[in-house]
């Protein structure tokens, strides 16, 4: 099972992602969780990434979410390249990364969009400002719908947060039918038997 959290600035995705590994790592199962690449790339060159830059970036993303998935029962990726792909069209205006983001995006068995009900708070260079939050918002949930990329929209504060993801990951077990009325003839023992309803 591969989860892909994806959300505009400050939605709280790298601590959902957390919280989900603890939560589902506690189960027994194997989890590995995948980190931003893009974090990554700004906390080791000090930059945002260069237009020519990001699809080396989205790939990076992908290739490790499907490295992950070998050795594990469950992926958490904080965040796809279908977030590389939107920050690319609202900060380059290049669309050229979507066919390939939303390509991988059918591959991973469930797709949270982190809401906007959280506070923005600035995180040096990986943020711009709370101003981006609903053209990102919008150009991710655009993006899924367009292409039937089917997903829910997790919300709440921390531990609400992680209890709607989990709903999203673990519904309730489907409640067993009615049983089927049946009536037990009083003449042959048999609940199918309709001869006590013919004439004598």
């Amino acid at each position: 099972m591969i989860v892909a959290l994806l959300g505009a600035e400050s939605t709280g995705k790298s601590t959902l992602a957390l919280a989900l590994q603890q939560t589902l790592a506690a189960e027994g199962r194997r989890v590995a969780r995948v980190d931003e690449v893009l974090r990554e790339f700004c906390d080791a060159h000090g930059r945002t990434p260069r237009r020519h830059e990001q699809a080396g970036i989205a790939a990076e993303q992908t290739r490790r979410i499907d490295a992950a998935a070998q050795g594990h029962d469950i992926v958490i990726a904080d965040t796809t390249a279908l977030q590389i792909a939107v920050y690319s069209d609202i900060v380059f205006g290049d669309r050229s990364l979507y066919d390939g983001a939303l390509q991988a995006q059918a591959n991973y068995t469930h797709t949270l969009l982190c809401a906007l009900d959280l506070p923005w708070v600035a995180d040096g260079l990986q943020r711009d400002g709370p101003q981006v939050r609903e053209p990102v918002d919008t150009l991710l949930r655009t993006a899924l719908q367009r292409h039937a990329r089917g997903y829910a929209v997790v919300g709440g504060q921390g531990a609400q947060r992680t209890a709607a993801a989990l709903a999203v990951l673990q519904p309730p077990a489907a409640q067993a039918p009615a049983p089927r009325w049946s009536w037990l003839c009083e003449r042959c023992g048999d609940p199918d038997c309709e001869r006590h309803l013919l004439p004598r």
